[in-house]
């Protein structure tokens, strides 16, 4: 017989298996049947989108004026420069959020991801290679570099650039993959349970092991808005509604109004039969009632007004919605 449980069991065991510097596979367990995937699954979206990292913003080369443009004496074209530096991942050094650092070479020589080291930032690529340059060729340039989450298109930052800078498409993630599988694990000899293991892999900037701390507390974050308190609406009491006096007022006969028939005639022929639908009503809806002239119009406003409404006027919350009740029983 299957023992009856209160509350799931909790997962007690976590481990972290670290493959290399910037790879690590993180596991849990003993999860009850279906709460592994419940649980790597929103964690997986949030180690790929929500991971902080830091990307260059922006550049300006000097005799250079747009992506398309060339420097004499560099091998790469400007856009081939651009997709080189969108290779290489920079660090922050400090609690900076952005810097702007200028560099300059002179050929020849070949410059990789190291050569952009300085006090400020930290290249963790330090092999990717940037440009070359030929002999008495001078390469001066500087960066705009952000911390940031997710991608930014060039265009939503290129209108906060200064003169001489061109916009560059911003990949701040510093997780490269992040994948998780599920096994079965045996607890007291139930073979049922799951043990799950989520494999990250980041590009230096951050390890392993801090982005999946860093998920976990913007997890927690978006959870947190259901410890709020709730505020729930009570429901409509119909019956208590059903005395209000404007309801009765509401769902009285046009033919109360006392209109003349050529504009009794119009509401009839569109099948309006109570006042409360006329106070449902926009003006414009009124004014668009079929054959209904200006003159019968005045007319309608103005003996809705006498019996103490107005068209289009706001209801009160329960009034409205029993009338509109009453409105579609009338036409069922």
């Amino acid at each position: 017989m299957k023992k009856i449980k209160t509350t799931p069991l909790t997962p007690q065991e976590f481990e972290v298996e670290q493959i290399s510097e910037n790879e690590a596979n993180i596991m849990a367990f003993p999860f009850e049947t279906g709460y592994a995937i419940s649980l790597a699954h929103p964690l997986r979206r949030f180690l790929l989108s929500s991971s902080v990292g830091y990307a260059p913003i922006a550049i300006k080369i000097e005799g250079a004026k747009h992506e398309f443009d060339s420097v004499r004496g560099m091998l790469e074209d400007i856009s081939d420069f651009i997709l080189n530096l969108k290779e290489i991942r920079f660090k922050l050094n400090g609690n900076a959020t952005e810097a702007e650092i200028n560099y300059s070479f002179t050929g020849p020589c070949t410059i990789k991801g190291s050569d952009l080291n300085c006090e400020e930032v930290e290249i963790v690529t330090p092999n990717a290679h940037l440009a070359t340059l030929n002999e008495d060729s001078t390469l001066s340039f500087s960066i705009k570099i952000a911390q940031g989450i997710g991608y930014v298109a060039s265009e939503d930052t290129h209108d906060e650039l200064e003169d001489g800078y061109i916009a560059l498409d911003a990949y701040f993630t510093p997780v490269r993959s992040a994948t998780y599988k599920i096994e079965n694990v045996l607890v007291a000899d139930n073979p049922n349970f799951e043990r799950v293991i989520i494999n990250i892999r980041t590009d230096g900037q951050i390890s392993p092991l801090e982005a999946f701390r860093n998920s976990l507390e913007v997890m927690y974050a978006q959870l947190a808005v259901f410890n709020s308190e709730i505020s729930i609406k009570a429901p409509v009491a119909i019956e208590r509604v059903e005395e209000n006096p404007d309801l009765k007022k509401l769902t009285t006969s046009v033919d109360s109004l006392g209109l003349s028939a050529r504009s009794f005639n119009c509401l009839d022929r569109s099948s309006i039969k109570l006042i409360g639908e006329i106070v449902l009503m926009s003006t414009n809806d009124l004014k668009n009632v079929k054959n209904l002239g200006k003159k019968s119009y005045d007319e309608i406003v103005d003996k809705v007004q006498e019996f103490g409404f107005a068209v289009g006027a706001d209801l009160a919350d329960d009034v409205a919605i029993a009338l509109k009740k009453k409105i579609e029983a009338k036409e069922a």
